[in-house]
């Protein structure tokens, strides 16, 4: 055997190994949950109502800012004690349909104001930065253009800062269109994990955990001691989070409190959200990683900022073991290794079957009918590897471009359809390649009698195959029901 093919077998056992460690911390956060499974946050009642700005960012959002505005104007609330600003810094209809929704509620007594910004300084952190310095409240919650805020919404998370300490509070994601079609109900089990299991089990074991940039509210003097939103990365939400906890604060998260929102129903639109999460959060890995680790902060709260910022890491190893996989098959069998192949099982179903363990606990938590919702699971397993190449793309800009531009996500509304498309750029491409790759592979594979590796294989394919298939097609057609 050459010392090629030594260093290829050798940097995919290593390759292997470390996705299993990621996977056995999956398990480790469903085991926390379990553990602290009891340990809901609970308030008491509030003795007065204090004063509340709601900030709702958006920028051309004509699809769903009437739907976000009269969502928030129906806020269970006293209006004295109430202000709603609109950061708007669209350039298109949008500002227009802001206007007149909010002419509308002022009719009604309502305390809206609309702010328009001509120069889009910071984006939307540079926009929630401006609203701060006008708004009234000592609390600010706030909603993305895509969300539906329930009206108990103050109400549920309001009573949980009697405790001084208490800096922010994040509910949970719904989902208005998860049965749209099959991204959106895969992408829903995605955020369930997200939610359900890695928030509950990091905020109520203590460790950090962080505001996802809508659906929570902060104290305001939190905001102000953390030193602001600042703009230096994509996910100012994850920076301003760290940077809170990092100064004392503490952050509730309420799992049974969900407020609706809408999910990306076409794929560029879904690749360039989790494109700006990956990238955002490595930059924050970089600017406040260093800071958190040199702090007198527990290990245990130490270890899992690590493993929270570090994660997206997984992606490179996916991509790098899904150009590998084929090679180490053919290595092994022109060397008369053949059986080794199926050393690769142990290490296969360690991953798997932690995967499957993490997201069929946020089911059975969170839905009574989880049995039904099992075969997401596999194919949950076949998005995350055909979108390595987006989010590993994601991952080196993050850490080697000085680039913040926010590039949002587009909304469709009630027309089924985005208002705004997004280019398709070159991964797709690159992620028919590896699909054709692994076609040709998997025909190989077969012909040689190794099936062990069959299913592991074709979950490779079908994963980049979907993926870039629906990087490339057009977007559906809005609905005129």
């Amino acid at each position: 055997m050459s010392t090629f093919e030594i260093a290829v077998l050798a940097t995919y056992a290593l390759t292997l190994v470390a996705l299993s460690a990621f996977g056995l911390h999956r398990v480790f956060l469903s085991w926390l949950y379990k553990k602290h499974e009891d340990d809901v946050p609970v308030a008491p009642a509030m003795k007065h109502h204090p004063k509340v700005t709601i900030q709702l960012p958006v920028y051309n959002e004509r699809a769903v800012i009437g739907r976000l505005i009269d969502a928030t104007c129906a806020m269970d609330w006293p209006s004295q004690d109430l202000e709603i600003q609109v950061l708007d810094d669209s350039t298109d209809a949008t500002t227009q349909l802001a206007q007149d929704r909010v002419r509308h509620w002022c009719g009604q007594g309502i305390n809206i104001v609309h702010i328009h910004r001509e120069v889009r300084t910071g984006f939307k952190a540079g926009a929630l930065e401006a609203g701060a310095a006008q708004a009234t409240g000592d609390f600010l919650a706030v909603f993305d253009a895509d969300f539906v805020p329930t009206p108990d919404f103050l109400r549920r998370t309001l009573p949980h800062f009697s405790d001084p300490n208490v800096g922010m509070v994040q509910t949970r994601w719904g989902h208005i269109n998860e049965e749209q079609n099959l991204l959106t109900r895969l992408s829903s089990t995605l955020l369930d994990g997200h939610f359900v299991v890695e928030h509950t089990a990091r905020s109520r074991s203590g460790r950090f955990f962080n505001f996802n940039g809508t659906a929570g509210i902060w104290r305001r003097k939190c905001v102000v001691a953390a030193g602001g939103w600042q703009h230096d990365t994509v996910t100012e939400d994850l920076d301003l989070s760290y940077r809170a906890q990092l100064a004392g604060w503490r952050f509730v998260f309420l799992q049974d409190a969900v407020v609706p929102a809408e999910l990306p129903a076409d794929m560029r639109a879904f690749k360039s959200q989790q494109h700006r999460w990956c990238k955002g959060t490595i930059q924050t890995a970089t600017k406040l990683l260093g800071p958190i680790l040199r702090s007198p902060l527990p290990a245990k709260v130490k270890r899992e900022a690590a493993v929270h910022m570090l994660c997206n890491s997984c992606y490179p190893l996916v991509l790098l073991m899904a150009v590998l996989m084929p090679w180490t098959i053919a290595i092994r069998e022109d060397g008369g290794l053949a059986e080794l192949l199926l050393l690769d099982l142990p290490v296969f179903a360690m991953a798997t079957l932690s995967v499957a363990i993490f997201y069929n606990h946020a089911h059975r938590v969170a839905y009574p009918d989880w049995r039904r919702r099992l075969w997401r699971i596999p194919a949950v397993m076949a998005l995350g590897i055909g979108m390595s190449v987006n989010q590993t793309g994601a991952l080196a800009s993050g850490l080697f471009s000085r680039d913040v531009t926010f590039i949002r996500t587009p909304k469709a509304g009630d027309a089924g359809q985005a208002a705004y498309t997004l280019p398709g750029g070159w991964t797709p491409w690159v992620e028919l390649t590896i699909a054709a790759y692994y076609a040709a592979s998997i025909i190989w594979t077969a012909q040689h009698g190794h099936w062990a590796s069959l299913p592991f294989m074709c979950l490779f394919f079908l994963g980049f195959a979907y993926v870039g298939i629906h990087s490339l097609a057009p977007a559906p057609e809005p609905r005129t029901s």
